[in-house]
Protein backbone atom coordinates (compact mmCIF):
# COMPACT_ATOMS: atom_id res chain seq x y z
CA UNK A 1 0.00 0.00 0.00
CA UNK A 2 1.47 2.81 -1.56
CA UNK A 3 1.50 5.95 1.27
CA UNK A 4 0.18 9.52 -0.62
CA UNK A 5 1.86 12.67 0.35
CA UNK A 6 0.04 15.13 1.86
CA UNK A 7 -0.78 18.29 -0.06
CA UNK A 8 0.95 20.54 2.52
CA UNK A 9 4.09 18.47 2.34
CA UNK A 10 3.87 18.59 -1.30
CA UNK A 11 3.77 22.11 -1.54
CA UNK A 12 6.99 24.11 -2.20
CA UNK A 13 7.88 25.57 0.52
CA UNK A 14 8.90 29.61 -0.05
CA UNK A 15 11.81 30.43 1.38
CA UNK A 16 12.08 33.09 4.30
CA UNK A 17 13.01 36.79 3.46
CA UNK A 18 16.74 37.24 5.11
CA UNK A 19 17.36 39.38 8.25
CA UNK A 20 19.15 41.68 5.61
CA UNK A 21 16.17 41.90 3.05
CA UNK A 22 13.94 42.84 5.88
CA UNK A 23 16.53 45.74 6.76
CA UNK A 24 16.31 46.70 2.98
CA UNK A 25 12.25 47.16 2.88
CA UNK A 26 12.37 48.26 6.52
CA UNK A 27 11.44 52.07 5.97
CA UNK A 28 14.08 54.09 7.04
CA UNK A 29 13.43 56.26 10.53
CA UNK A 30 13.70 59.98 10.74
CA UNK A 31 16.07 59.64 13.36
CA UNK A 32 18.74 57.65 11.01
CA UNK A 33 18.09 60.63 7.88
CA UNK A 34 18.96 63.44 10.56
CA UNK A 35 21.82 61.56 12.38
CA UNK A 36 23.02 60.64 8.61
CA UNK A 37 22.42 64.20 7.69
CA UNK A 38 24.77 65.33 10.75
CA UNK A 39 27.44 63.35 9.86
CA UNK A 40 27.98 64.77 6.70
CA UNK A 41 28.00 67.93 8.21
CA UNK A 42 30.15 67.18 11.02
CA UNK A 43 33.18 69.26 10.27
CA UNK A 44 30.95 72.75 9.13
CA UNK A 45 29.18 72.30 13.00
CA UNK A 46 32.30 71.05 14.57
CA UNK A 47 34.26 74.15 13.53
CA UNK A 48 30.94 76.70 14.26
CA UNK A 49 31.17 74.94 17.38
CA UNK A 50 34.48 75.11 18.43
CA UNK A 51 35.66 77.86 17.06
CA UNK A 52 32.60 80.44 16.80
CA UNK A 53 30.48 79.62 19.20
CA UNK A 54 32.24 78.39 22.55
CA UNK A 55 35.03 81.42 22.15
CA UNK A 56 31.85 83.74 21.56
CA UNK A 57 29.67 82.60 24.77
CA UNK A 58 33.30 82.89 26.82
CA UNK A 59 33.69 86.36 26.07
CA UNK A 60 29.86 86.82 26.58
CA UNK A 61 30.27 85.12 30.27
CA UNK A 62 33.47 87.03 31.12
CA UNK A 63 32.16 90.17 30.34
CA UNK A 64 29.76 89.58 33.33
CA UNK A 65 32.31 89.07 35.37
CA UNK A 66 35.08 91.16 37.10
CA UNK A 67 38.79 91.61 38.28
CA UNK A 68 39.09 91.03 41.95
CA UNK A 69 42.62 92.03 42.44
CA UNK A 70 46.04 93.21 40.58
CA UNK A 71 46.84 89.30 40.39
CA UNK A 72 44.10 87.84 39.11
CA UNK A 73 42.59 88.27 35.07
CA UNK A 74 38.94 87.27 35.52
CA UNK A 75 36.44 86.00 38.28
CA UNK A 76 33.00 85.61 37.57
CA UNK A 77 31.45 84.39 40.84
CA UNK A 78 29.41 87.90 40.90
CA UNK A 79 28.51 88.69 37.35
CA UNK A 80 26.55 92.16 36.97
CA UNK A 81 26.26 94.60 33.91
CA UNK A 82 28.98 96.70 35.93
CA UNK A 83 31.91 95.82 32.85
CA UNK A 84 29.73 97.57 30.36
CA UNK A 85 29.74 101.15 31.97
CA UNK A 86 33.05 101.12 32.49
CA UNK A 87 33.99 100.52 29.25
CA UNK A 88 32.16 102.92 27.62
CA UNK A 89 34.98 105.33 28.74
CA UNK A 90 35.87 108.37 26.55
CA UNK A 91 38.86 107.12 24.81
CA UNK A 92 36.98 104.05 23.84
CA UNK A 93 33.85 106.28 22.37
CA UNK A 94 36.15 108.38 20.47
CA UNK A 95 38.29 105.34 19.56
CA UNK A 96 35.37 103.53 18.25
CA UNK A 97 33.82 106.14 16.36
CA UNK A 98 37.22 106.44 14.75
CA UNK A 99 37.53 102.83 13.94
CA UNK A 100 33.73 103.10 12.44
CA UNK A 101 35.06 106.06 10.32
CA UNK A 102 37.63 103.96 9.17
CA UNK A 103 35.88 100.81 8.35
CA UNK A 104 33.09 102.50 5.92
CA UNK A 105 35.48 104.52 4.34
CA UNK A 106 37.85 101.56 4.07
CA UNK A 107 34.46 99.62 2.73
CA UNK A 108 33.45 102.49 0.47
CA UNK A 109 37.44 102.64 -1.15
CA UNK A 110 37.55 98.72 -1.81
CA UNK A 111 34.34 98.97 -3.45
CA UNK A 112 35.33 102.31 -5.59
CA UNK A 113 38.75 100.60 -6.53
CA UNK A 114 37.49 96.62 -6.96
CA UNK A 115 33.79 97.78 -9.30
CA UNK A 116 35.76 98.67 -12.60
CA UNK A 117 38.54 95.99 -11.74
CA UNK A 118 36.15 93.36 -11.43
CA UNK A 119 34.10 95.00 -14.49
CA UNK A 120 37.22 94.11 -16.41
CA UNK A 121 38.57 90.95 -15.35
CA UNK A 122 35.33 89.50 -16.15
CA UNK A 123 34.09 91.24 -19.42
CA UNK A 124 36.84 92.69 -21.13
CA UNK A 125 39.70 89.76 -20.22
CA UNK A 126 39.79 87.17 -22.39
CA UNK A 127 39.47 84.17 -20.62
CA UNK A 128 42.18 82.55 -21.04
CA UNK A 129 44.28 84.75 -19.44
CA UNK A 130 42.00 85.49 -16.40
CA UNK A 131 43.66 82.67 -14.61
CA UNK A 132 47.16 84.94 -14.89
CA UNK A 133 45.10 88.15 -13.50
CA UNK A 134 43.62 86.40 -10.93
CA UNK A 135 46.34 84.66 -9.83
CA UNK A 136 48.02 88.67 -9.41
CA UNK A 137 45.52 89.29 -6.98
CA UNK A 138 45.77 86.48 -5.23
CA UNK A 139 49.05 85.90 -4.71
CA UNK A 140 49.77 88.92 -2.61
CA UNK A 141 46.45 88.14 -0.55
CA UNK A 142 48.29 84.77 0.43
CA UNK A 143 51.20 86.59 1.53
CA UNK A 144 51.16 86.78 5.65
CA UNK A 145 49.05 89.91 6.70
CA UNK A 146 51.87 91.40 9.20
CA UNK A 147 54.86 90.97 6.26
CA UNK A 148 52.19 92.70 3.42
CA UNK A 149 51.68 95.75 6.66
CA UNK A 150 55.43 95.54 7.38
CA UNK A 151 55.68 96.48 3.56
CA UNK A 152 53.40 99.78 3.67
CA UNK A 153 55.18 100.54 6.48
CA UNK A 154 58.73 100.69 4.75
CA UNK A 155 56.97 102.84 1.38
CA UNK A 156 55.39 105.18 3.70
CA UNK A 157 58.54 105.70 6.29
CA UNK A 158 59.79 109.53 5.79
CA UNK A 159 63.03 107.67 4.02
CA UNK A 160 61.37 105.44 1.76
CA UNK A 161 60.99 105.09 -1.74
CA UNK A 162 57.49 106.71 -1.84
CA UNK A 163 58.83 109.76 -0.23
CA UNK A 164 61.96 109.75 -1.90
CA UNK A 165 59.78 109.66 -5.52
CA UNK A 166 57.61 112.14 -4.73
CA UNK A 167 60.77 114.55 -3.77
CA UNK A 168 62.35 113.75 -6.51
CA UNK A 169 59.15 115.09 -9.10
CA UNK A 170 58.83 117.75 -7.00
CA UNK A 171 55.42 116.77 -5.35
CA UNK A 172 56.56 117.37 -1.90
CA UNK A 173 59.07 119.92 -0.31
CA UNK A 174 60.14 117.14 2.64
CA UNK A 175 60.27 113.73 3.55
CA UNK A 176 56.70 112.12 3.45
CA UNK A 177 54.87 112.33 7.23
CA UNK A 178 52.19 109.85 6.84
CA UNK A 179 53.37 107.26 8.63
CA UNK A 180 51.65 106.67 12.37
CA UNK A 181 48.35 108.82 11.67
CA UNK A 182 44.88 106.91 10.76
CA UNK A 183 46.12 107.98 6.83
CA UNK A 184 48.80 105.57 6.48
CA UNK A 185 45.98 103.37 8.39
CA UNK A 186 43.39 103.40 5.77
CA UNK A 187 46.05 102.91 3.00
CA UNK A 188 46.40 99.75 4.72
CA UNK A 189 43.52 98.38 5.45
CA UNK A 190 42.37 99.40 1.47
CA UNK A 191 45.55 97.04 0.38
CA UNK A 192 44.76 94.06 2.82
CA UNK A 193 41.16 93.92 2.43
CA UNK A 194 40.67 95.10 -1.15
CA UNK A 195 41.23 91.47 -2.96
CA UNK A 196 38.38 90.26 -0.50
CA UNK A 197 35.82 92.65 -2.29
CA UNK A 198 37.65 91.86 -5.48
CA UNK A 199 36.41 87.97 -5.91
CA UNK A 200 32.79 88.23 -5.24
CA UNK A 201 32.48 91.00 -7.68
CA UNK A 202 34.35 89.36 -10.19
CA UNK A 203 31.91 86.29 -9.50
CA UNK A 204 28.68 88.20 -9.92
CA UNK A 205 29.70 89.95 -12.58
CA UNK A 206 30.52 87.33 -14.54
CA UNK A 207 27.14 84.95 -13.77
CA UNK A 208 25.36 88.49 -14.67
CA UNK A 209 24.72 87.42 -18.53
CA UNK A 210 26.16 87.96 -21.10
CA UNK A 211 23.21 87.45 -23.33
CA UNK A 212 21.47 90.29 -21.02
CA UNK A 213 23.89 92.42 -22.02
CA UNK A 214 24.19 91.99 -25.27
CA UNK A 215 20.10 92.69 -25.52
CA UNK A 216 20.58 95.73 -23.80
CA UNK A 217 22.89 96.67 -26.51
CA UNK A 218 20.31 95.56 -29.11
CA UNK A 219 17.93 98.06 -27.75
CA UNK A 220 19.64 100.59 -28.24
CA UNK A 221 21.27 100.89 -24.78
CA UNK A 222 23.95 102.51 -23.95
CA UNK A 223 27.71 101.09 -22.11
CA UNK A 224 26.82 103.07 -18.99
CA UNK A 225 23.29 102.36 -19.48
CA UNK A 226 23.51 98.69 -19.65
CA UNK A 227 25.93 98.89 -16.78
CA UNK A 228 23.54 100.50 -14.25
CA UNK A 229 20.21 98.92 -15.54
CA UNK A 230 21.52 95.62 -16.19
CA UNK A 231 24.97 94.53 -14.84
CA UNK A 232 24.85 96.59 -11.72
CA UNK A 233 21.76 95.48 -10.05
CA UNK A 234 22.20 91.35 -11.01
CA UNK A 235 26.30 92.13 -9.45
CA UNK A 236 24.23 93.31 -6.18
CA UNK A 237 24.99 90.25 -4.33
CA UNK A 238 28.54 90.39 -4.89
CA UNK A 239 28.28 93.71 -4.02
CA UNK A 240 26.36 93.10 -0.78
CA UNK A 241 28.91 89.89 0.18
CA UNK A 242 32.21 92.03 -0.69
CA UNK A 243 31.08 94.96 1.58
CA UNK A 244 30.44 92.57 4.58
CA UNK A 245 33.44 90.45 3.70
CA UNK A 246 35.41 93.78 4.04
CA UNK A 247 33.57 95.73 6.71
CA UNK A 248 33.02 93.08 9.71
CA UNK A 249 36.98 92.10 9.91
CA UNK A 250 38.35 95.39 9.30
CA UNK A 251 36.36 96.80 12.33
CA UNK A 252 38.21 94.38 14.50
CA UNK A 253 41.80 94.97 12.89
CA UNK A 254 44.55 94.97 15.17
CA UNK A 255 47.81 94.24 12.97
CA UNK A 256 47.13 97.37 10.21
CA UNK A 257 46.82 99.95 13.42
CA UNK A 258 49.45 98.22 15.40
CA UNK A 259 51.93 98.70 12.32
CA UNK A 260 51.14 101.63 10.40
CA UNK A 261 48.81 103.55 13.40
CA UNK A 262 50.85 104.03 16.36
CA UNK A 263 49.19 105.79 19.27
CA UNK A 264 47.60 108.80 16.95
CA UNK A 265 45.68 105.83 14.53
CA UNK A 266 44.67 103.61 17.02
CA UNK A 267 41.65 101.39 16.56
CA UNK A 268 39.27 99.12 18.86
CA UNK A 269 40.86 96.08 18.65
CA UNK A 270 43.78 97.29 20.24
CA UNK A 271 42.55 98.69 22.90
CA UNK A 272 40.81 95.37 23.84
CA UNK A 273 44.05 93.43 23.24
CA UNK A 274 45.26 95.82 25.85
CA UNK A 275 42.98 95.25 28.10
CA UNK A 276 43.08 91.26 27.96
CA UNK A 277 47.54 91.41 27.12
CA UNK A 278 48.54 94.75 29.12
CA UNK A 279 46.39 95.44 32.18
CA UNK A 280 45.16 91.79 32.64
CA UNK A 281 41.74 93.04 33.02
CA UNK A 282 39.61 90.34 30.86
CA UNK A 283 36.08 91.38 31.98
CA UNK A 284 36.25 95.04 30.69
CA UNK A 285 38.32 93.75 27.86
CA UNK A 286 35.42 91.43 26.85
CA UNK A 287 32.70 94.04 27.29
CA UNK A 288 34.65 96.40 24.78
CA UNK A 289 34.72 93.56 22.60
CA UNK A 290 30.91 92.23 23.19
CA UNK A 291 30.30 96.28 22.64
CA UNK A 292 32.13 96.35 19.69
CA UNK A 293 30.40 93.18 17.76
CA UNK A 294 26.89 94.45 18.83
CA UNK A 295 27.44 97.62 17.33
CA UNK A 296 28.99 95.94 14.07
CA UNK A 297 25.95 94.05 13.74
CA UNK A 298 23.94 97.47 14.40
CA UNK A 299 25.35 98.80 11.72
CA UNK A 300 25.40 95.70 9.02
CA UNK A 301 21.69 95.71 10.12
CA UNK A 302 21.08 99.76 9.00
CA UNK A 303 23.14 98.70 5.28
CA UNK A 304 20.69 95.91 5.04
CA UNK A 305 17.72 97.91 5.74
CA UNK A 306 19.12 101.11 3.38
CA UNK A 307 19.72 98.19 0.56
CA UNK A 308 16.20 97.36 0.88
CA UNK A 309 14.76 100.57 1.19
CA UNK A 310 16.91 101.34 -2.08
CA UNK A 311 16.25 98.52 -3.95
CA UNK A 312 12.49 99.06 -3.47
CA UNK A 313 12.50 102.77 -4.47
CA UNK A 314 14.38 101.53 -7.88
CA UNK A 315 11.91 98.77 -8.50
CA UNK A 316 9.17 101.79 -7.89
CA UNK A 317 10.85 103.97 -10.45
CA UNK A 318 11.83 101.09 -13.31
CA UNK A 319 8.01 99.91 -12.77
CA UNK A 320 5.93 100.41 -16.47
CA UNK A 321 2.35 100.55 -15.72
CA UNK A 322 0.56 98.31 -18.00
CA UNK A 323 -3.16 99.35 -19.50
CA UNK A 324 -4.76 97.22 -17.11
CA UNK A 325 -3.51 99.08 -13.78
CA UNK A 326 -1.00 96.68 -12.90
CA UNK A 327 3.21 97.74 -13.23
Amino acid sequence: MSTQPRPEQSRPQQSRPTQSRRQKSRPQKPATKFFGAAAMSFPTWAYALFFFIIPLALVVFYSFGYKPDQFTAIATDHLSFDRYPEAMSSSFVSTFFATLRISLLGTLLCLLIALPFAYWLAIKVAPARRSLALALVMVPFWTNFLVRTLGWQIMLSPDGFLSNWMQSLGLLDGPLDILYTRSAVQIGVVYNYLPLMILPLFVAIDASGKKLREASYDLGAGKVKTFMRVTLPMAMPGVVSGCLLVFIPLNGDYVTATVLGGASGSMVGQLIANQFNTAQNWAVGAAMAMILIISTLVVVGIGFALLKLGQAITARLNSVPLHDGRA
